[in-house]
C-alpha cells in the first residue's frame, strides 16, 4: 500500500520527534566545519596500529626486516593524519556553545596530541610484549607467541586498552572511549580505558570480562573469563545523581589470579600473590597470599 494513504500518520510522528522536548538529553547539535567521530576511521587507525606494534600479523604481510622501516614509516604518516581528524573530532564533540574553541587552535591541539601519542608507540609495544608472553606462558594449549597475536581475543582487547589508555592520559575526550568498546563489541571483553594495569596482563578465554574505570592492576595479573572488577555503590549528590570520578573499583596487587566468573566489587585490595577461586563474590580486601574459595557443603 501507497505511504500516500498513511501521510497524516506519518507527519505527525515528524512533528512529535521534532519537539525539542522530546529529543532532550539525546540531540547533539552539530556546527558546520566541525567533524563528527567515526567508527570506521578508528577501526583503520586500530589496524594501522596493531600493523605498527605487531608488523607482518597485521597489515601487510610481505614486510620483512629489510621493507621493515619503510612499512612502519608509511603506516605512521596514514595514522598521524587519521588520529588528528578524530582527536579533532573528540576536541569539537567536548567543546559545546559556552566554551566554544576556534578551529584553529584546535586543530593544533589534535596534531600535538596525535604526534605524542605515536611518540609512546614504542613503549607500548614494549608492555604488549609483555602480555604476549604472559599469554604465552599462562596457556599451555599456545603453541607460539604469533598463534597467540593473531588468534587471542584477549590480546586484541588490551591492544585496544592500552591504545585507547595512551590517548585518555593525554586528555584526548570520547576517541578512547569508542576504541575499547570496538573491543568489546569484538571480544566480549570490556576495558574502560580509564583503568590502571601493569605488565604482563592476560586473561584467558575472556568473555564476558569487565574492568571498570577506576580499577587498579598490578604485574602479573591474570583473570580467567566472566571476572568482574566492579563496583559495589553508587555514592549520590543532592539531586540524586552518581558523583563522578571517586576511586570505586578494585585494586588487584602483583601476581594475582582470579578464576572464572568471580565478582570483586568495590574499593577493595586484593594482596599480592592472592588468588580469589571461581564463582564467589568478593567485597572485602584479601590479605596477601591469600586463597579465597568457595565453601564446601558439609555432608
Amino acid at each position: 500500500m501507497s505511504p500516500l494513504n498513511f501521510t497524516h500518520i506519518l507527519t505527525q510522528a515528524v512533528d512529535e520527534l521534532s519537539e525539542s522536548e522530546s529529543y532532550k538529553g539525546l540531540f547533539h547539535q552539530h556546527k558546520d566545519g566541525e567533524p563528527l567521530p567515526s567508527a570506521r576511521a578508528l577501526c583503520e587507525v586500530i589496524e594501522l596500529a596493531r600493523s605498527i606494534l605487531f608488523p607482518g600479523y597485521y597489515g601487510n604481510s610481505t614486510v620483512n626486516s629489510r621493507t621493515i622501516k619503510y612499512h612502519i614509516g608509511v603506516n605512521i604518516e596514514k595514522i598521524f593524519d587519521l588520529l588528528c581528524e578524530q582527536i579533532l573530532a573528540g576536541l569539537c564533540f567536548r567543546n559545546d556553545e559556552e566554551h566554544s574553541t576556534h578551529m584553529e587552535v584546535c586543530r593544533e591541539e589534535a596534531a600535538n596530541l596525535a604526534a605524542q601519542f605515536i611518540s609512546r608507540l614504542p613503549g607500548l609495544r614494549q608492555v604488549l610484549a609483555t602480555d604476549v608472553e604472559a599469554a604465552y606462558n599462562g596457556d599451555p594449549a599456545a603453541e607460539s607467541f604469533g598463534e597467540v597475536i593473531f588468534c587471542y581475543p584477549a590480546i586484541k582487547a588490551i591492544s585496544n586498552y592500552r591504545i585507547a589508555h595512551e590517548l585518555m592520559t593525554l586528555g584526548v575526550p570520547l576517541i578512547p572511549r569508542i576504541i575499547t568498546e570496538m573491543a568489546h563489541s569484538e571480544t566480549g571483553i570490556d576495558i574502560h580505558p580509564a583503568a590502571k594495569i601493569g605488565s604482563h596482563f592476560t586473561i584467558d578465554h575472556g568473555t564476558g570480562v569487565v574492568i571498570g574505570a577506576t580499577s587498579i592492576i598490578g604485574n602479573n595479573v591474570k583473570l580467567y573469563q566472566g571476572v568482574t572488577l566492579g563496583a559495589k555503590s553508587f555514592p549520590l549528590e543532592s539531586d540524586g545523581k552518581p558523583i563522578k570520578g571517586i576511586p570505586r573499583h578494585p585494586i588487584l596487587e602483583d601476581d594475582v589470579i582470579v578464576y572464572s566468573n568471580a565478582t570483586i566489587l568495590g574499593r577493595i585490595t586484593i594482596g599480592s600473590g592472592a588468588t580469589i577461586g571461581g564463582n564467589i563474590w568478593v567485597t572485602e580486601d584479601v590479605p596477601k597470599g591469600a586463597r579465597i574459595v568457595q565453601t564446601k557443603a558439609k555432608k
